[in-house]
């Protein structure tokens, strides 16, 4: 017998969704495999063969987490931004050959610039799809029980974790408060540079307060003084090996493609 993928719903009645083959993986091994084709990807400076892992990459991202394509783009825009910065200040700052006549724009900065934004463009679609498929909860788990890491550093990363989820609804309160004091312009709140730069000052003031009563509250709890127990152990299996696996022979084959084709 096959067993089903773990399903999500309420409790005692019918299923919502199905997991994710992705988030059913062990975040440590996943959080491995991220840094592992980071790494990888420093050996290359033709971008062909990064362009062949990023199509690799996105594909297997979204075959494996299921993130909604809008979601998957939307989030590698930033990473687009810094790379189409990288490839104009290579373009422009390394000697070599024109590419275009007239334009100090050299064959080699383009080259070389195209090369780092695509390895930019990897890392960021990798660290997506773990982001996306990955709870804090479980990482944290899974980083004391599988990576031997210390509860003294996992769970302040994970109460950090959730001081940033928790600063979107922080910022929108504080332009409550600040709407309901501020002067209207046609019919509406104005909300100029100085009322952002209060708005910020306030966010840094409470987090910096937040993040002091949660070092007080880790520290008056003992952690790292003995060894401690968790309710729900992460589990490691047979996938964490197809992972492996899979990114390895991915990795490989995409590579491949791409020197064949710069060949």
């Amino acid at each position: 017998m096959t067993s089903a993928a773990p399903t999500v719903g309420s409790p005692g009645g019918p299923t919502t969704a199905v997991v994710p083959w992705l988030a059913r993986r062990n975040p440590t091994v996943k959080a491995a495999v991220l840094l592992a084709a980071s790494l990888a990807t420093l050996g290359f400076l033709d971008p062909r063969p990064l362009l062949g892992l990023y199509v690799f990459a996105v594909v297997a991202v979204w075959s494996t987490s299921r993130l909604p394509v809008r979601t998957l783009v939307l989030g590698q825009v930033p990473f687009v931004v810094f790379g189409a910065g990288i490839v104009a200040v290579n373009a422009l700052s390394r000697p070599g050959s024109p590419a275009v006549p007239g334009l100090p724009v050299s064959v080699e900065g383009l080259t070389v610039g195209t090369a780092l934004a695509l390895r930019g463009l990897v890392i960021g679609v990798l660290t997506i799809g773990f982001l996306a498929s990955t709870p804090p909860r479980d990482l944290m788990v899974s980083l004391v029980q599988h990576a031997r890491l210390s509860p003294r550093y996992a769970y302040p990363v994970l109460a950090g974790h959730r001081m940033l989820t928790a600063m979107p609804t922080r910022w929108a309160t504080i332009r409550a408060a600040q709407a309901v004091r501020a002067p209207l312009r046609r019919g509406r709140p104005r909300f100029g540079v100085r009322d952002a730069a209060r708005a910020a000052f306030a966010l840094l003031v409470t987090s910096i307060r937040g993040a002091e009563r949660i070092a007080l509250a880790l520290e008056s709890r003992g952690l790292g003084e003995r060894p401690r127990t968790v309710w729900r152990p992460v589990p490691l299996g047979r996938g964490d090996v197809v992972l492996v696996a899979g990114a390895l022979v991915g990795y490989v084959v995409a590579a491949l493609c791409g020197a064949v084709w710069a060949g």
